[in-house]
């Protein structure tokens, strides 16, 4: 029908029917007005052969319903996060809302930006990644009864949701399987300083290392980028004394600091012993495939999500605080030093 957007009005002509019968019958509303079943099918069939598509925002204003959930995430050009949007919006699918998917860059600027324009939009609910450690802007909202939950990255002394993983756990014990191959030169290439799991990732670090009685090591990096992986491997590759294992705190970081040991003709594990946080596909397709912590990302998607709507139907849900615990998967990367 050209270009001209189908309404209420023309599928009344149509139909030799009052605008009224037709709107209400669209709505759904046809039994509760007592309009004949005749009727009611050939206004949907009309609507059909017309191909008419509701107006949802004139919709949301007169029930003041969106079904609509947002998300922000820090970065969607990490695996890690592209792989947490689209389960997110697969699991969102499933109760009949959409996601608005937003990117806030590593930005605390943008976060907040794209917060006060998904929050105008009149969205139900918000799955956010914090990209930093300010926190009001979130927590006003969610005073403001928006059901909200934090999923990875997570404000530990705030009285809001998060679902996440042990990272401390994983790190411990991810040392602690370095330190158990012989190796006691390790450096730490690290991601966002200020986040909470980076934090706690580096704190298991450190602290698996000085319980087993090693002084010296390095925490270097300040980025969970590619980039961060590669210029931190090279620098370490320029020292006197060269570590003999790297713990990447990202996948990412993991990828630039391959690269580097690649083009410093630096084997994997016979020179250098890796590995990394999160777990990924494309690990395995490496010509040494790495050891990872995995993080229990499925169960992290359904918890938030089944908390989300359970907070949409109860508001006065309490607060949960979800900490699940990662594993280690051993695979070719890490050589043991006799």
């Amino acid at each position: 029908m050209s270009n001209h957007k189908v309404s209420i009005t023309d599928i009344a002509k149509k139909a030799g029917l009052s605008t009224t019968t037709v709107s209400r019958v669209i709505n759904g509303k046809g039994e509760q007005y007592r309009i004949s079943k005749v009727s009611q099918q050939k206004i949907l069939e009309v609507a059909k052969e017309m191909r008419y598509v509701p107006n949802l925002y004139a919709a949301n204003l007169r029930t003041g319903k969106s079904n609509t959930v947002a998300l922000i995430v820090p970065s969607l050009s990490n695996p890690f996060f592209a792989s947490i949007a689209s389960g997110l919006n697969a699991e969102i699918r499933k109760y009949g809302y959409i996601t608005i998917i937003s990117d806030s860059d590593e930005n605390f600027e943008n976060e907040k930006k794209e917060l006060e324009q998904l929050s105008a939009r009149n969205i139900e609910g918000l799955i956010i990644v914090p990209s930093g450690n300010q926190w009001r802007h979130i927590k006003e909202l969610y005073d403001q009864q928006l059901p909200i939950i934090c999923i990875d990255r997570y404000f530990e002394d705030l009285d809001l949701p998060y679902v996440s993983t042990d990272n401390y756990d994983g790190a411990f014990h991810a040392t602690k399987y370095l330190i158990n191959n012989g190796h006691v030169s390790i450096a730490c290439i690290q991601g966002v300083k200020e986040s909470t799991p980076n934090r706690l990732r580096v704190k298991g670090f450190k602290e698996a290392l000085e319980q087993s009685g090693i002084r010296d090591y390095w925490v270097v990096g300040d980025d969970f980028t590619i980039q961060n992986g590669y210029l931190e491997t090279k620098l370490l590759m320029q020292q006197k004394v060269r570590p003999t294992a790297i713990f990447t705190l990202s996948n990412t970081i993991a990828m630039g600091c391959i690269k580097a040991l690649k083009e410093e003709n630096i084997r994997i594990p016979q020179d250098v012993s890796i590995i990394t946080f999160d777990e990924h596909p494309y690990l395995d397709y490496l010509s040494t495939p790495l050891s990872c912590v995995a993080q229990p990302v499925n169960d992290i998607i359904q918890i938030a999500v089944k908390f989300l709507f359970t907070k949409l139907e109860n508001k006065d849900m309490n607060v949960i605080k979800v900490l699940l615990k990662p594993k280690i998967i051993i695979k070719d990367s890490v050589k043991t030093i006799l």
